[in-house]
């Protein structure tokens, strides 16, 4: 006579893969929108993911595909010819035009997600002041940000917004590359205060 326990049920319903844990059930998620794909595992990116952005003509394009797993830029789409002011060797700076620019992970979609909490100050409101505020800052091989500053100022409080808002701007950079090596850059970002028009 076969004596079935529980252990047994269990482990049969285990092996035939008709038991599914609610971990397991529920731990990697497909997100897809569209300016991004990839999978999620309790709330954070895994695995390979794709970026998008659109042409003039409408269609989409990929823009940049990273791992998230190894860390790494797999694809970028270039863009424009980019130059910027990056160490070429050590204690020597100089404007170059990079093999690979300083990208934000998932593209300007993803940056616009920090960019667009700017707060319109309401002393640049009262005296109608509009116009570009420029934050400068150094993206080093790692990826990470330091040495915020101000390059093109409007004032009105607008320069403190755009300093603060870019500094809020997380270490999700992919640094520049000359050849295969990671150089430090200085980046510009323009941050744009714009007042509706009745």
């Amino acid at each position: 006579m076969l004596l079935f326990t529980r252990w047994h049920y269990y482990a049969f319903l285990l092996l035939t893969g008709l038991l599914l844990t609610s971990q397991a059930a529920t731990a990697q998620k497909l997100r897809e929108s569209k300016f991004e794909k990839g999978l999620l595992n309790n709330g954070q990116k895994t695995g390979v993911w794709e970026y998008y952005g659109y042409t003039p003509s409408g269609e989409k394009v990929v823009l940049q595909r990273y791992d998230y797993g190894k860390q790494k830029l797999l694809y970028f789409r270039p863009g424009a010819d980019m130059s910027c002011r990056a160490e070429v060797s050590p204690g020597k700076w100089s404007y170059v035009h990079p093999d690979q620019p300083p990208l934000f992970i998932g593209g300007d979609a993803t940056l616009a997600q920090y960019t667009t909490q700017l707060v319109y100050p309401t002393a640049a409101i009262g005296r109608n002041i509009q116009g570009k505020v420029v934050i400068g800052f150094l993206i080093d091989t790692l990826g990470h940000t330091s040495n915020h500053h101000l390059v093109q100022r409007i004032g009105g409080g607008c320069d403190e917004e755009a300093l603060r808002v870019a500094q809020l701007v997380p270490n999700q950079w992919v640094p520049a590359r000359i050849g295969h090596r990671a150089v430090p850059v200085e980046y510009e970002l323009p941050l744009n205060f714009r007042l509706a028009q009745p």
